[in-house]
């Protein structure tokens, strides 16, 4: 039986599968490029950072950052909002108002000491942003809205507890919020120079919390009557 030519050339011929769509998805791409931002500016601070770094790590164009966020700074502000915004956040959903207020102390206490420990990038972006003397944040109407909420929050414990006789009635929300970070961020801002000066490793367990219920110890002392 002899075949139809037409019929045996269309069956030599090879399939072409019909070409999908592309789905752009916009917020996906922004956080892509935030998260490698991120890393370029931890590694190379703010003035060493290249635009083309990040843009080859996520196999995109400068073209494409450029049109997200409009310059190099305005990516780095950002990125600043994106990692105040992640403890922020977090610190919102602890739920803290439903505790007593010892309770909610140390629950804050103990989560900004672990969000400190996990998160060595907040803590190396802050450092870099003090370097510039905060230009940056000064930029940034988000993240001093943010950081007032957690004042407003901890103002509403510290009440609470000056009314049930646990707390002094005198205490300032920015000194309590000072007294919390600041333990918690410099062990991790200094870990490297503190561990070799005194030889501590500030990463073995132990001492990690050991240094957490310390610091825990430290302010509810401090906010006792």
């Amino acid at each position: 039986m002899t075949m139809n030519p037409e019929l045996s050339a269309a069956l030599d011929e090879p399939v072409v599968e019909p070409r999908k769509s592309r789905k752009n998805n916009p917020e996906k791409t922004r956080e892509n490029i935030l998260q490698e931002a991120i890393v370029e500016f931890v590694q190379q601070g703010l003035s060493g950072a290249r635009v083309d770094a990040i843009a080859e790590r996520i196999h995109t164009s400068k073209r494409m950052i450029y049109y997200y966020f409009g310059s190099k700074e305005q990516l780095y502000v950002e990125v600043l909002e994106k990692l105040y915004g992640d403890i922020r956040n977090t610190e919102s959903r602890l739920h803290l108002a439903e505790l007593a207020p010892v309770d909610a102390i140390r629950r804050l206490v103990e989560f900004t000491f672990d969000h400190h420990d996990r998160n060595v990038d907040f803590v190396r972006i802050v450092c870099i942003e003090n370097i510039h003397n905060a230009e940056y944040v000064k930029q940034s109407g988000a993240i001093k809205a943010m950081t007032n909420n957690i004042l407003d929050s901890l103002g509403v414990i510290l009440r609470r507890g000056a009314e049930e006789g646990v707390f002094r009635p005198d205490l300032q929300p920015l000194d309590v919020h000072l007294l919390i970070s600041s333990f918690c961020f410099y062990r991790v801002s200094n870990r490297q120079t503190f561990g070799e000066i005194f030889q501590i490793d500030l990463s073995d367990e132990a001492i990690k919390q050991r240094h957490r219920e310390m610091v825990c110890e430290s302010v509810l002392r401090y906010l006792q009557p």
